[in-house]
């Protein structure tokens, strides 16, 4: 797949054209950091839910961003849950 074709793909999946600079933002973010990819997972759903009544082109987006970020979890890439800190 050309890098072209890649960025087309993704703008049309995610709303963005890099996804990898996503991932990036989400292990840099407080909320993976404390939490883990499951509360990430959460809060986009919970988006995704607001944005049906408004823009259900970018509710699917956000559903997708979502997806990607459980398959990455469930391959290993990112951590679910993070170790209680208390």
């Amino acid at each position: 797949m050309t890098n072209a074709t890649q960025i087309d793909r993704n703008v049309s999946m995610y709303g963005f054209a890099d996804i990898d600079a996503y991932i990036e933002s989400v292990r840099e973010s407080l909320t993976y950091q404390f939490t883990g990819g499951n509360m990430v997972v959460a809060g986009l759903m919970s988006d995704a839910q607001e944005l049906m009544t408004l823009d259900t082109e970018r509710a699917r987006q956000t559903l997708n961003i979502a997806k990607t970020i459980l398959f990455m979890i469930a391959d290993g890439e990112l951590v679910g849950s993070q170790p209680s800190r208390i």
